[in-house]
């Protein structure tokens, strides 16, 4: 047979079997990178970032699947707990199950996000965990008066002055914190135990300590279902025909224009930008990336 021939019997196959209009199931991907924040950030994820997303991901023509692919080391867990809820409301009315993929880290926040998947999968060395609450900041109280600086703060209601920086540390001011603290942290282990049901021990206390653990101790402690990545968990479960469908969501780049302002006399707007890449530094770094 000529190749001329060769081509006209793959042709003919082609034609007589509907190749060209047969299409495979369509999953869509949908990247969670980055600190969840509220704030404007350069890189932040928020529901108002991802809300665009993730109503299209759900409307893919011929979707069997959303796989979501998360790559942060946490952040606020109001806009955790938002997304996740807007992910779980669209998968319940959609009718769609939902995969979760932990990259280098899911960690805190990072990990509430996982939870929006049905089932849960990581590579081995990946990181997840930290299910906790942590709040940091810094106190002043000794440099301002080294520098002879007068405080004046004046407020309605006991409790406005919160843990001011610029004030000495106050027990009842801790005390309070660490309330509001629990009761976040127990919001948070609800909806594990929820999530993730028998697949892990109850009794299990460590698991909300804030330990954080590797991809293949996740998958032994249930926080995880597994070890795989999309394309190869996505083709095992609908075929080798399934079409990964990538979805971005609109993300804040460096405003090089800050530059500008700067020269002109306006040095905020840097500022403003460095401290954001500073502190989401300082995030990454906790995991050692």
């Amino acid at each position: 047979m000529t190749l001329l021939d060769e081509i006209k019997t793959r042709a003919r196959s082609f034609w007589s079997g509907g190749s060209l209009f047969k299409r495979g199931p369509v999953v869509a991907v949908l990247r969670f990178e980055g600190v969840i924040s509220p704030r404007p950030r350069r890189g932040a994820v928020s529901l108002q970032t991802y809300a665009a997303a993730i109503d299209k991901a759900f409307s893919l023509k011929g979707l069997v699947a959303l796989a979501l692919v998360v790559n942060s080391p946490g952040g606020t867990p109001v806009q955790s707990a938002l997304l996740f809820r807007r992910i779980r409301q669209l998968a319940a009315e959609k009718k769609v199950p939902v995969f979760a993929f932990a990259e280098d880290v899911a960690a805190s926040g990072g990990y509430y996000l996982l939870l929006a998947g049905d089932e849960i999968y990581s590579e081995e060395a990946s990181i997840l965990g930290s299910i906790g609450v942590i709040s940091a900041s810094f106190g002043f109280a000794g440099l301002i008066q080294k520098w002879g600086v007068e405080r004046r703060l004046h407020t309605a209601g006991e409790r406005k002055a919160f843990l001011d920086p610029f004030l000495p540390e106050d027990e009842n001011d801790v005390e309070r914190l660490s309330l509001l603290q629990r009761s976040i942290h127990e919001v948070f282990q609800d909806e594990v135990r929820r999530r993730r049901g028998d697949k892990i021990d109850a009794a299990d206390e460590a698991l909300f300590s804030g330990e954080i653990l590797s991809g293949r101790m996740a998958v032994a402690r249930g926080l995880a279902d597994g070890i795989g990545e999309p394309r190869g968990v996505m083709r095992a479960r609908f075929g080798e025909n399934v079409r990964l469908r990538p979805v971005s969501a609109a993300r804040r780049r460096w405003r090089w224009r800050g530059l500008l302002r700067f020269s002109a006399g306006e040095p905020s707007a840097v500022l403003a930008e460095l401290l954001d890449w500073v502190e989401t530094r300082l995030l990454w770094a906790r995991f050692g990336l």
